[in-house]
């Protein structure tokens, strides 16, 4: 009987509807629904799915659900692991620090080779078989010599390029193509150094870095989205089509994008240099507010910020703010039916 309940009991907790299986089911569900309701042209979804320049990002996309999951999972398990070696002090010093407890008979340590060795080998023959198969089944995405009298439409960049060509949309070419690049490599050079928690290195956990596994998540899952519009949603003239729409190289758009200073009647070149680096000011006072708050939300990470230098914190402030928060708003200015195409505007630059 003993047996009987504790199996009924763990089947009842792998059924529990959790908040990640509930956001999980939605998204399925409206992804069923957009499906039935919304796709027009299923041969046009496929001709785009199956085109070999896009068959890793269709593979990336569930991939990437995939290991997210994996990862917060593993993250929760070590989570839990911290509050019962914090709740017994004893048990801390003779627990195997990991999610799966360690077993008397158990090495508690274990020589690279070959038990290391041996798992990355077999990767590599898997990784290599995988390819193998791939290069013999799907075309290379080879085309026939480039002639300036026959441009394709829509002309797009490899997949892992397609996330800078959205963002031409909306900035100019010189910040899309080189300025976000460069705050991008050299924020993610930047951030270890301006990280001073010490905890989470070498494991998985959400608990003791809720906000750096945040950022990160924020900034990469919003590329992930970008490459996801230039791949699936802009079609010819690089106009924006739904997933399913048929696309059509007739269509014509009669959107008018304007610079937000036209929006107050501004005119004069420096009325409208000192209008925009106002407005730019602003934004970055309340963005470095908005980061301060995400930053002070709990004890934890009060104490967190309490260790971080000025130089620091400012650092990091603006790499946020110029990356993981003015993309996202310039995308949503651009796209709402306001079409603002630049907040401020110079004799030298426009952003």
């Amino acid at each position: 009987m003993a047996s009987s309940a504790e199996t009924l009991k763990v089947g009842k907790s792998r059924f529990k509807l959790t908040t990640g299986k509930i956001v999980l089911l939605a998204l399925v569900v409206l992804l069923i629904l957009y499906a039935l309701f919304l796709v027009e042209d299923w041969h046009q979804l496929w001709t785009i799915a199956s085109a070999p320049d896009n068959i890793p990002i269709v593979a990336l996309l569930p991939f990437v659900a995939f290991f997210t999951w994996l990862g917060v999972k593993q993250a929760r398990d070590n989570d839990q692991l911290i509050e019962r070696l914090e709740r017994d002090p004893q048990l801390a010093k003779t627990h195997h620090r990991k999610a799966l407890p360690w077993r008397p008979g158990w090495a508690r340590e274990i020589h690279v080779w070959p038990y290391l060795v041996r798992v990355e080998f077999l990767a590599a023959i898997i990784v290599t078989i995988i390819l193998f198969v791939w290069s013999i089944t799907l075309n290379a995405p080879l085309e026939e010599p480039s002639n300036p009298n026959l441009t394709m439409n829509p002309s797009k960049a490899p997949w892992y390029f397609l996330g800078l060509q959205e963002m031409l949309v909306y900035f100019d070419p010189w910040i899309a193509g080189v300025v976000m690049p460069g705050l991008l490599i050299v924020g993610l050079m930047v951030f270890p150094y301006v990280d001073s928690n010490p905890l989470g290195n070498g494991y998985y956990t959400l608990k003791q870095r809720r906000f750096a596994v945040g950022m990160f998540a924020w900034g990469f899952f919003m590329w992930i989205i970008l490459i996801f519009i230039g791949t699936f949603i802009r079609g010819p003239g690089w106009i924006w089509f739904w997933p399913g729409q048929t696309w059509d190289h007739n269509a014509v758009v009669y959107d008018r994008n304007v610079d937000l200073h036209e929006y107050f009647g501004i005119t004069g070149t420096w009325t409208k240099f000192f209008f925009g680096g106002l407005v730019v000011t602003v934004f970055y006072i309340l963005g470095g507010m908005f980061f301060h708050w995400l930053m002070t939300r709990n004890d934890f990470e009060k104490k967190i910020l309490a260790r971080t230098s000025l130089l620091q914190y400012l650092t990091f402030q603006f790499f946020a703010i110029t990356v993981l928060l003015a993309l996202p708003v310039k995308l949503i200015l651009r796209l709402l039916p306001i079409h603002i195409k630049y907040v401020w505007v110079t004799p030298w630059f426009n952003i």
